[in-house]
């Protein structure tokens, strides 16, 4: 029947990119949008759902993942979708690392990824050595088209866990060293294979000396990290891979910035044209700063001042920022603190299910940014970067019902609990936020109302394949 479907959400504000903020009614149908009108008098469906005073969202997409690392993909896929449908994320993109010669060994990772994910996921490979850029071609013709640089990774900061083979629980770690040789490869193959270059822009040897005189001077604090860790270490980095963007015409996003130096290094490269350049923020760079108080917020590149958080939201505000990842690192405090100094522990924390409660809340709520660009910055830019839309990042006939309805006026207590993730902490434990996701779709089922996900949804995420 053509006024008839599976789910009709009614009394919508619709937060449509490029259009605005609609009163409309959303028709879905074989998990996709049917169709938007403004009457659903005689509309005929399965389920209906009252979207009266709260604003339905397309579903937020991470571009910016870790998980895999600390526990084998089918487990960790079901702990971090499930804390990614708590959050409003319907599709994760996860940050492969694989030690092997061949990429072929992505097998069985997707293989054991199947039949795991509460909501849709994507891949973006790390190539960590020579033999794998002869693979970026076989991974185009699978689905993976973006392709993971670590810049950082070099001198004596060269080891980084990798992800674990299906079954495996003894955490993996290797080394890596990104000499010119393989960074221009990857550039050049990348570019070739018209795909998606993301860049971790720190340089090795910079940070290495200041982390081995920052050592042997016993500094503390996360003021110590980022002093270690200087914002111009990412801005050589930064001029160092735009050259060869430049050279093979490439295309450049730029992995969590978080300093004011890189975006202005960014803006810098990107007037000089031949290259594309996209650029992602995380949520902590956004809500903390080196003043905050525990080394749970140790994290590359290193959360900074309060003049480089105010510029990040005025890059936010401006457009000059594309998109927010949360580089989310499902790893547990214990393993985290380390020995419980600054040095041994580890960088990286939780995120997925905060990023969007982080944006209303801070954001809209606040009024540094409008509901239109959370829209933007966390579902329809990635969708178009990264090759998912029309079908992912808006709402329009034909689009993959992945939809998240929002009370702005919601507010909540942030504990790990709350939010679900194998993780059992947060750098935002304790906080109220007000503006959070109560109801998930993806692709037409609802898989989080109001808190609870659905434990029959499992599985029902599935992989999103990039031409």
């Amino acid at each position: 029947m053509e006024n008839s479907c599976d789910v009709l959400i009614t009394n919508a504000q619709a937060v449509i990119p490029n259009v605005g903020v609609v009163e409309t009614n959303i028709l879905v149908e074989d998990g996709k949008i049917k169709a938007l009108q403004k009457s659903a008098d005689s509309v005929q469906a399965s389920r209906r759902i009252n979207a009266n005073g709260k604003y339905v969202m397309p579903g937020a997409i991470d571009p910016h993942e870790h998980y895999g690392v600390y526990t084998p993909i089918e487990e960790a896929a079901r702990t971090e979708s499930r804390s990614a449908a708590v959050g409003g994320v319907t599709t994760m993109m996860r940050m492969l690392r694989l030690y092997d010669n061949s990429y072929r060994a992505i097998e069985k990772q997707l293989q054991a990824s199947r039949g795991n994910h509460f909501v849709d996921y994507a891949i973006h490979a790390s190539i960590l050595k020579q033999e794998q850029v002869e693979d970026i071609s076989y991974l185009k013709g699978v689905g993976v088209n973006s392709f993971k640089i670590y810049m950082n990774l070099g001198a004596d900061l060269n080891r980084i866990y990798m992800d674990l083979d299906p079954g495996e629980h003894k955490v993996k770690e290797g080394e890596v060293d990104m000499d010119d040789l393989l960074l221009s490869s990857i550039v050049e193959e990348g570019a070739k294979a018209h795909s998606i270059i993301l860049a971790h822009a720190e340089d090795p040897v910079v940070c290495a000396e200041h982390v081995k005189r920052g050592k042997e001077k016993g500094m503390t604090g996360l003021k110590a990290w980022s002093d270690c860790r200087p914002a111009s270490s990412e801005v050589q980095s930064i001029a160092k891979v735009s050259k060869l963007g430049r050279k093979f015409g490439a295309s450049l996003y730029f992995v969590h910035i978080g300093s004011n130096a890189a975006i202005d290094a960014i803006l810098q490269e990107r007037q000089k044209g031949k290259a594309n350049y996209y650029i992602e923020t995380c949520p902590h760079y956004l809500t903390h700063t080196f003043d905050f108080d525990s080394i749970r917020g140790k994290v590359v590149p290193p959360i900074r001042s309060k003049s480089d958080v105010q510029s990040m939201w005025s890059a936010l505000r401006n457009g000059v920022i594309d998109t927010v990842g949360t580089d989310h690192v499902a790893n547990r405090l214990q393993m985290k603190m380390g020995d419980g100094d600054l040095w041994s522990a580890l960088a990286g924390f939780p995120g997925i299910a905060t990023m969007l409660p982080v944006l209303l809340d801070q954001g809209v709520n606040k009024d540094r940014i409008g509901i239109e660009r959370v829209a933007e910055l966390t579902s329809y830019n990635a969708a178009r970067i990264f090759g998912m839309y029309p079908r992912k990042g808006t709402m329009q006939e034909g689009s993959d019902a992945d939809l998240v309805i929002v009370d702005m006026d919601l507010e909540q207590k942030v504990t790990p609990e709350l939010l679900q993730s194998y993780s059992d902490y947060t750098i935002y434990d304790g906080w109220k936020m007000k503006g959070w996701p109560v109801l998930t779709m993806v692709r037409g089922r609802e898989v989080m109302e109001n808190g609870q996900v659905d434990a029959k949804a499992i599985g029902h995420g599935q992989f999103v394949g990039r031409p």
